[in-house]
This record gives C-alpha cells, structure tokens and sequence, in this order.
C-alpha cells in the first residue's frame, strides 16, 4: 500500500505532465475503443439476429463483396425451396433509397429498404411498435424501423407516424403508406424499412431478382453440420439456365459475417487507428518516463544508496506508466461513450452504429492501453535501474 501510494505521489510532483500524458493517451485509446465498439456491435447484433431466426444458410451472388451487389434470378430461390433436405427459404431485396420531402426536394439521407415477403424470417423476432406488420396483398405499404422514424421525426415534414406516407425516389409516383413502426436486434432494419417484396423489386429496379436469401435446414439430431454442409455444396453447385454466369456463395451465419466486406472495413479502420494509437501512445510515454527519470536522477541514487535492489527501482518506474495507463484508460472509455452518443445524434449514421460499450471492449482497450504503459515506460525503467549510486549522487 505504501509503494503504491510513493508512486502516486511521484505522478501528482508533476500534474500538469501528467495530466497532458492521460489526455493525449487517452484521445488514441478513445478513437480506439469507440472503433472497436462499433465493429464488436455490428457484428454481435447481426449475428445474434441470425442465431435468434435459426438461419443455418446466407445465400449470397459470388464475387460480389459489398452485399448490395449482389443480384441474381429467383429460379435459383425456388430450386433450392424445392430440395427435400431444406426446411424453409427466405429472400429478400436490399438496397438504399432516398425520400422526397413534402416540399419536393430530395432527402440526402440514404435508407437502407429491404423488400420482403410476409413469411420472411426477420418478422419473428420483429417487435412492433405501433401499427402492423406487411401482410399478403399489401402494395406500396412500408413498415419503418425505430431510429428512422425518429429522424424523420427530427425532420418536420416527412412521414414519420402510421398512416403518413412516404415517397421513395425509386418510385416517386407510388406513395408508400406507413403500416408500422417497428424495433429490430439489427441496428441496420431499425434504421431502415421494410416493404413487400414485389415493390423491392420495383424501387430497386430488380423485376425478377433478389439480393440473397437464409436457409433453414431439416435436422435429423442435435448435430447438423454434415446435413447443413450437404446443402451448402448442393446451392452452390446451382446454376440458372438463363444466366449460367452465376455462381451463388453460401456460408453460415458466423462466416458470412466474417467475410462481409463493410464489416472488414470497418475491421482494417480499427486495426489501423489502433496500430497509431499504439505507436503514438508508446512513444508518448517512454518521452513521459525517460524526461521523469532523467530529472529525478538524484533522487533514484538516493534511493539505490539506501538499499533499494533495480528490480524495485523498475517496479516504480513501470507502476507510474501502468498508473498513467489506467487513468488514460477511464478517460478514453469515457471520451469514446460520448463520441458515439454524439455520433447517434447525426441521422446519417444513427442507423448504421450502435452506441453501447461492451465489457469485452472495456477490456480489450484496457488489455492495449497497459501494454502500451509497460512497453512506454521498459527503457526508461532500465535506464533508472542501471544507475549507480555514486554516478546518480554526482549528477547534477
């Protein structure tokens, strides 16, 4: 308690030094961990979703790496509907949209709309919040999510309330009706809309098409991975008469989200501000440390003179980093949850993140920032360790 309590107060001689360690520390950790946030969200809720609607398969166009490019004939939804080892089927148009406002002009915001037939897997774990769901029959009826209600809301004069309607520039001459506003795991249809696959189709200008679609396979026991492998080679070994370009990827749901190329973007991005934050925060405090032992110099001799063994000199001098760490630690947490609730304010990106931190991120963040303490503050704690005392007495 003592040592501890010796190397807090070697921090607090100098405050304002380390007070500018912390915060320039802790502005890389922030940027750092809200990145890692959003990446660890995105690919939780997605996931969580797939595992909730107890899809085996994703079905998606090969070679098409950003999803929404993905395009390709319906006949090969119906072939694999009609394999006998295949429970159930679930496709659906993905695109983004704009919205006319009520004075005409176009909203710059994109929407992310997804075309939907009423047995769609997403309608099961959906909670509504106001109004209905689409139903068979419906025309130019759309179901809105949660978050973009709310910035249509923000808006003024855009439909935003159950019976309001929207018009998409896709399809400027058929209003599309509100039905209902609804809540979803997937940050992504919260921050979007849902309307009848037909009319996907239409605003897309997709006639025949789809994006993708989820397979759910029959199970004849617990362990299905051979029955869901079996049906994986049979879809992509499908081939469309008319378009024997074709070729269609199938993965499970934790692979699929392994490979969709926003989120590896999203991953490189975190990757690399981490690398600098780890760069930038290593050199920022080993020049910390190094400036902190070269100037207490006499001090350490003091102490060497007194009895105390290089080992407990480098256990001071990596304790004040490992301090610093942690300070710049709570202090990046915190800069990175108001970054990403300042960022949810903003209706371009509210639809796309999500602002929790997670415990495992905390950690992770925490696990770099005091990597970055210990390595910072190794040299300079060597250095100190190496002082006799006599040459450390003489030092002026």
């Amino acid at each position: 308690m003592y040592f501890a309590a010796f190397i807090l107060k070697n921090l607090t001689r100098r405050p304002v030094r380390t007070a500018l360690t912390v915060l320039g520390l802790a502005v890389a950790v922030g940027s750092m961990i809200a990145l890692l946030a959003v990446s660890y969200n995105v690919e939780r809720s997605v996931e969580s979703a797939f595992d909730v609607r107890r899809v085996d398969l994703v079905v998606m166009q090969k070679g098409k790496p950003f999803g929404l490019d993905s395009e390709f004939s319906e006949r090969l939804v119906a072939a694999t509907r009609a394999m006998p080892e295949v429970e159930r089927v679930s496709e659906g148009l993905v695109g983004n949209a704009n919205v006319y406002r009520d004075s005409g002009t176009v909203d710059n915001d994109i929407i992310l709309v997804q075309g939907w037939k009423p047995d769609n897997f997403g309608y099961e774990d959906m909670e509504l919040i106001e109004g209905r769901l689409l139903q068979p029959g419906d025309q130019h009826k759309v179901i809105i999510g949660r978050i973009l209600a709310g910035n249509l809301r923000d808006k003024g004069n855009v439909g935003h309330n159950v019976g309001q309607k929207l018009r998409f520039v896709g399809d400027p001459d058929n209003p599309y009706e509100i039905v209902g506003i609804f809540k979803s795991r997937v940050v992504f249809e919260e921050g979007g809309a849902v309307v009848p696959f037909d009319d996907g189709q239409t605003l897309h200008t997709k006639p025949g098409k789809v994006t993708g679609f989820s397979v759910r396979v029959k199970k004849g026991g617990p362990d299905s991975t051979a029955e869901v492998e079996a049906v994986r080679q049979q879809i992509e070994a499908l081939r469309d008469a008319k378009d024997p370009t074709v070729r269609l990827v199938a993965n499970p749901p934790d692979k699929y989200v392994e490979q969709v190329s926003q989120l590896q973007l999203i991953r490189a991005i975190t990757w690399l501000v981490s690398a600098i934050a780890f760069a930038v925060g290593t050199i920022t405090m080993m020049n910390t440390m190094a400036m902190s032992v070269l100037e207490r110099t006499h001090e350490i001799g003091i102490l060497r003179a007194v009895g105390w063994p290089r080992f407990r000199v480098i256990r001071m001098i990596l304790g004040e980093a490992a301090m610093i760490a942690l300070g710049a630690t709570l202090m990046g947490v915190v800069i990175a949850f108001v970054g990403m609730q300042s960022l949810t304010l903003s209706p371009k990106v509210n639809g796309f993140i999500e602002p929790d931190l997670s415990l495992v991120v905390i950690l992770k963040g925490a696990a770099i920032t005091l990597l970055i303490g210990l390595i910072g503050g190794a040299y300079p704690a060597y250095r100190a360790a190496r002082l006799l005392p006599t040459e450390a007495l003489r030092h002026d």
